[in-house]
C-alpha cells in the first residue's frame, strides 16, 4: 500500500538534505536521530514519529509546518531571516555568498546576497544548460566576466547573464562590494 504522506515528506527530508550538500551523518549529527532512522525515512520505510519529525526540522532551522508543506499548512509570509547561519552558503577571504530564498523552496529561482571583500572574487563553474543570472550592484565596482565576454557595472547596475557557461564577479575597486543575485533555472531542472 502505496502511503502519500509519508513518501511526501521522505522526499521533501532528502531534498533539504541535499539543497544543503548534508550527509545522512551530517543530519544525524544536529538532529540526534540516527543515520540508519534516517536512510529509512528518506527511503519511505520508517514513518517519523512527531519528536523525530520535530528534531529534523530543527536541524534544517525550519518549522514543522514548512517540512510537511501542506498548502494548509503554509504562512501566507515566509520571512528568512538574515542571522539564519544556515542559509550562508560561503564566507571567506573571496566571498560571502547568503541564500536569500526560503531554504525549501520549489521555485526554479534563487535570490543572493553577495559582498565580495577588496579584490575578492566569486567563480562559478557552469551551472545545469539554460541556467541565467542577474546581479544588481548595490555599492562597489565591479566586472562581471560569462564565457568570453565581460562587462564592468558600478553601484545601481545591473546585468543579465548566461550562467551554463564559466563566469566570475571579481570586485575591482578597494572598497567592499555588495551585489544581489538571482539565479534562474527555467527551462530546466533545478539542481537538487
Amino acid at each position: 500500500m502505496h502511503n502519500e504522506p509519508l513518501s511526501s515528506l521522505s522526499t521533501r527530508i532528502k531534498q533539504q538534505r541535499k539543497k544543503q550538500l548534508w550527509t545522512l551523518e551530517h543530519l544525524a549529527n544536529l538532529s540526534g536521530v540516527s543515520r540508519s532512522m534516517l536512510s529509512q525515512i528518506e527511503r519511505g520505510k520508517a514513518n517519523p514519529t512527531l519528536a523525530v519529525t520535530c528534531k529534523i526540522a530543527e536541524a534544517f532551522n525550519i518549522s514543522i509546518a514548512e517540512l510537511i508543506e501542506e498548502p494548509w499548512t503554509q504562512p501566507l509570509i515566509e520571512v528568512v531571516k538574515g542571522n539564519n547561519k544556515n542559509s550562508i552558503l560561503r564566507d571567506d577571504k573571496s566571498a560571502f555568498v547568503q541564500v536569500l530564498t526560503p531554504i525549501h523552496s520549489a521555485e526554479n529561482i534563487e535570490f543572493y546576497l553577495v559582498r565580495l571583500p577588496i579584490k575578492g572574487e566569486l567563480n562559478s563553474h557552469p551551472h545545469v544548460r539554460g541556467t541565467r543570472e542577474m546581479i544588481t550592484v548595490q555599492t562597489g565596482d565591479i566586472t562581471v566576466i560569462s564565457g568570453s565576454d565581460s562587462r564592468h557595472l558600478t553601484t545601481g547596475d545591473s546585468a543579465y547573464y548566461q550562467a551554463d557557461q564559466n563566469h566570475r564577479i571579481i570586485n575591482d575597486i578597494e572598497q567592499e562590494a555588495i551585489l544581489y543575485m538571482i539565479t534562474s533555472f527555467e527551462n530546466t531542472t533545478k539542481p537538487n
